[in-house]
């Protein structure tokens, strides 16, 4: 995570949260053109994000579950009027892509697919986003018919020609897809934190909800690839993961999906 000291008007911001921001060093932290994100450097350190209005409603919500898991850090407020302000403790460690942790490519990867087996034993008894899967299909639908389609992110396009050839997969089997796993919904390196290779818990959950294991196992397949640069490691995170919880079929139907963003 790469912090670049910056001046912010702290009136800007929501009264509630004048008392984090006065008087302490302000970074910025975004990684995403959809939000803006600073880290306030007070106590053990804020992160606040600010978005859309009713942008961030998902992640507040799957934030507050997973912190009563103990996955993740402690939400300190969440403000939705012109815009969505959400404020996260720090967690202690940092994020998978520390040099220290990309150093050692085999250690990293087996905790990443442990972590990821561990989450999706968990039964997600009243989570807020029920209906994950849904809401997965409808987005890859919605975004079709509006000519979103990147391939640019996924080598060889995981063999989809076009639009129509991926589009004619996931008419032919999203019946595959079930709901039944509490998703982390983004699992990439940057949103796994540690502590000295200790897990101390997942960022950035606006994704998450209740739905089908092969959409985290794809970002796991896909975050060591693209940090790593090969596929050199997808056999090793899926035996440590457990390869008889996966279906092959299902993660072609994923990469499917996942190219209409």
């Amino acid at each position: 995570m790469e912090l670049k000291q910056i001046n912010v008007d702290i009136y800007q911001y929501p009264k509630e949260f004048e008392y984090i921001l006065h008087g302490c060093k302000i970074y910025d932290s975004s990684s995403s053109p959809d939000a803006q994100v600073i880290f306030a450097n007070k106590n053990n350190g804020y992160f606040i994000k600010k978005a859309n209005k009713n942008s961030l409603e998902k992640e507040f919500l799957m934030t507050e579950y997973y912190n009563k898991l103990g996955l993740t850090c402690k939400y300190v407020n969440y403000i939705s009027n012109d815009y969505d302000y959400l404020i996260t403790e720090k967690i202690k460690g940092n994020d998978c892509i520390y040099p220290k942790y990309l150093q050692n490519p085999k250690k990293l990867c087996d905790i990443i697919a442990e972590k990821l087996a561990y989450l999706h034993q968990i039964e997600p008894k009243n989570c807020p986003i029920p209906n994950h899967t849904e809401n997965y299909l409808q987005l890859a639908y919605y975004n079709y018919k509006n000519g979103t389609y990147n391939k640019s992110q996924f080598p060889n396009n995981f063999g989809y020609k076009n639009e129509q050839d991926a589009l004619n997969v996931i008419c032919k089997n999203k019946h595959l897809l079930k709901c039944d796993t509490l998703l982390h919904g983004d699992y990439c390196l940057p949103n796994i934190i540690l502590d000295d290779w200790k897990f101390s818990g997942f960022i950035d959950l606006g994704n998450g909800g209740v739905g089908d294991r092969h959409v985290d196992i794809f970002w796991g397949i896909w975050t060591l690839f693209y940090n790593f640069k090969t596929f050199d490691y997808t056999k090793r995170f899926m035996e440590v993961y457990g390869k008889d919880k996966i279906d092959t079929d299902t993660l072609r139907l994923i990469a499917a999906i996942e190219v209409f963003g």
